[in-house]
């Protein structure tokens, strides 16, 4: 498929002895840069995902998902009032803005290679990618939306309406009931009234409105709160453990999980093509390294030069080892 379609997916180990991203250079040191490959192969699209990009006083310096997510402005906005910025994993840096980016920005080479045959360089990089996901920010940034400081905004927790709560068996609710129609069908499952309560928007009225909610929230449990909310528009669903979500009704209607032959679970593959859909292996997934010796002699490369790069720690190599 790579040499079809004419895409460098070579993915070399090119981290610091510390385990953090340092790749810049690292295929020109080897001889597989995107100058010398295009001129093998002008059609050929060459894409480099990187922390910091591939230009700039940073791109030679190490780092990791929070880096990146904290260069690019959007650690800044997440977070309680009061409390420290958090990270939410390591998913909005290396996998949105680094990985989906990155598989975006190769889309887009090949369509622009079917009207002018030729391929390019794709400089893809987790700080701008996250920065560009965060775009609806920066356009927002003089709305109402981000008055406030962080934590007490309507979308970042400050809002009595759009948060989670605790509920009685220890577990959690989330709630993001902004539309009116949908607030008032929230305020009926608490038991609350809305003529005894302050206008929704107003916003000297949040905090004390969120003492109220949960309270409320933390007389029943999670279970409790799903059978009052169940088939309600009032936009209150559960937070679901990874345990739980594979046993929800809505999941199982779906097929939206997946079981492999040694019964681990995970997602199925998205978006759905409806014409298309994929056909999901239902295999393990392989080790880091199973397949690298075989898919270098498929490119030729001899014995001799697949062990050293071995030897070199330029490639890595994990074979399965028999259980006797």
């Amino acid at each position: 498929m790579v040499q079809r379609l004419g895409i460098a997916m070579v993915t070399i180990k090119a981290s610091r002895e510390d385990g953090s991203r340092s790749s810049k250079g690292v295929m020109e040191k080897l001889q597989l840069g995107p100058e010398i490959l295009q001129r093998e192969n002008p059609r050929l699209i060459y894409a480099r995902l990187s922390g910091f990009g591939q230009s700039g006083s940073f791109s030679r310096l190490a780092g990791h998902d929070i880096n990146y997510l904290a260069l690019s402005g959007v650690l800044s906005k997440i977070g309680r009032s009061g409390e420290n910025p958090y990270a939410p994993l390591n998913l909005l840096a290396d996998f949105a803005g680094g990985g989906l980016m990155c598989a975006l920005g190769i889309i887009m080479a090949l369509f622009d290679r079917t009207r002018t045959g030729k391929g390019q360089v794709i400089d893809a990089n987790m700080v701008e990618g996250a920065a560009y996901l965060s775009s609806f920010l920066w356009k927002t940034q003089k709305s109402s939306l981000w008055e406030a400081p962080r934590g007490q905004n309507m979308l970042d927790g400050g809002a009595p309406f759009y948060t989670t709560y605790r509920t009685a068996d220890g577990e959690f609710m989330a709630v993001g009931a902004i539309e009116p129609q949908f607030y008032e069908l929230l305020i009926k499952g608490l038991g609350l009234k809305s003529d005894e309560l302050p206008n929704q928007m107003s916003m000297d009225d949040w905090p004390e409105m969120k003492k109220k909610f949960a309270d409320v929230f933390a007389k029943k449990t999670k279970a409790e709160w799903c059978q009052i909310f169940d088939g309600a528009d009032a936009c209150v669903t559960p937070v679901l453990t990874l345990e739980e979500v594979v046993h929800h009704d809505h999941h199982k209607e779906r097929g939206s999980f997946i079981t492999n032959e040694e019964q681990d679970v995970s997602p199925r593959p998205a978006p759905l093509l409806l014409n298309t859909p994929a056909i999901p292996s239902f295999k393990r997934d392989p080790f880091v390294g199973e397949h690298t010796e075989e898919i270098l002699e498929e490119f030729g490369f001899s014995r001799e030069e697949i062990y050293q790069l071995n030897s070199d720690k330029i490639i890595e190599s994990n074979k399965v080892k028999a259980s006797l």
